[in-house]
């Protein structure tokens, strides 16, 4: 990130290589991705996971939603070249109401513009997911009902991009006595008068249910105990790992440029990638680095009473 703050901040080593090696090294770093990104090697990153500031949400990082594109689209520019050609970028973002200007009490649209922005620049868009948040605080928003979901979009860098469906399948809603019927179907296929069907009798062959692109993740513990409960914004650790376990292969790299309390760096490591995070306040760069220690030296993940609830 940019700003009056970023002019402290240690600079990232000139050397490329010894810049990624102290990112992976420290977990989180703190520092400026303004100045980290450029001096990461090419095409070595396999995803970027990151929930960057919204517009207008926190105090130590305001951004207008009429410049937000503007503003990320430099960091965007930096994490292209620095990703490899099957690696991915996925974005965690939430539009906002305007609070002032023209567009004042509506909805601004400031989250499509940088998608399609993101997709000139050359991000090929993938995917946009939902992320339902089925225990989402009630607030005050006018002629609305609460915000109970973020957009979540991926992005890759080329036409090929790693994705394992396997990894974040869920368990089938049919019964046991329901599947080995299936199985036993002799006229499975169902075609319908337009041409369009599939073969039912090899519908539960895989294992796990596709979970589909609506992501439901509720608030949980580790947002608010510990560590992590120092920072105003701490993502639900399932939804980082959701991405990293579906679209970073086993021991690849994974880099957050707002780390914030190291959400994303965690679910990584926990899930054998190798992660690093940026962040550009000192004092929450510290307690992220505290929460890896932790982490790291529990023999169980402390997942706590996650409450996730998939779609089968």
């Amino acid at each position: 990130m940019g700003g009056k703050s970023a002019r402290s901040v240690p600079a990232p080593p000139e050397d490329r290589d010894e810049a990624l090696r102290k990112l992976l090294a420290e977990g989180v770093v703190w520092g400026d991705s303004a100045q980290w990104l450029p001096r990461l090697p090419e095409e070595s990153v396999d995803l970027f996971f990151t929930s960057p500031p919204y517009a207008d949400a926190r105090s130590y990082m305001k951004i207008s939603p009429d410049h937000y594109v503007e503003w990320f689209l430099p960091f965007a520019e930096d994490m292209f070249s620095a990703t490899k050609d099957t690696g991915s970028f996925v974005l965690n973002i939430k539009n906002r109401v305007a609070k002032s200007g023209q567009l004042r009490g509506q909805r601004h649209p400031y989250v499509y513009e940088l998608v399609l922005a993101l997709q000139r620049m050359g991000w090929r868009w993938v995917e946009a997911y939902i992320w339902s948040k089925p225990n989402a605080i009630c607030g005050r928003f006018g002629p609305r009902t609460k915000d109970s979901f973020e957009y979540v979009y991926h992005f890759s860098k080329g036409s090929k991009p790693y994705f394992n469906l396997d990894a974040v399948r869920v368990p089938y809603k049919a019964d046991s006595a329901e599947i080995m019927r299936r199985g036993r179907d002799v006229n499975g296929r169902r075609n319908t008068e337009a041409g369009f069907g599939r073969d039912r009798t090899k519908t539960y062959e895989h294992g796990g249910a596709d979970p589909g692109n609506v992501i439901s993740v509720g608030q949980t513990y580790n947002q608010h105990a510990g560590p992590a409960g120092q920072h105003t914004a701490v993502m639900p650790e399932g939804l980082a790992e959701f991405f990293v376990k579906a679209v970073c292969s086993p021991g690849g790299i994974v880099v957050d440029p707002f780390a914030g309390s190291g959400t994303t760096v965690i679910s990584a490591l926990r899930h054998g990638r190798q992660a690093g995070g940026i962040e550009l306040h000192g004092e929450y760069a510290e307690i992220a680095r505290k929460r890896i220690s932790s982490q790291s030296s529990s023999s169980e993940p402390t997942l706590g009473e996650e409450l996730v609830r998939w779609a089968g």
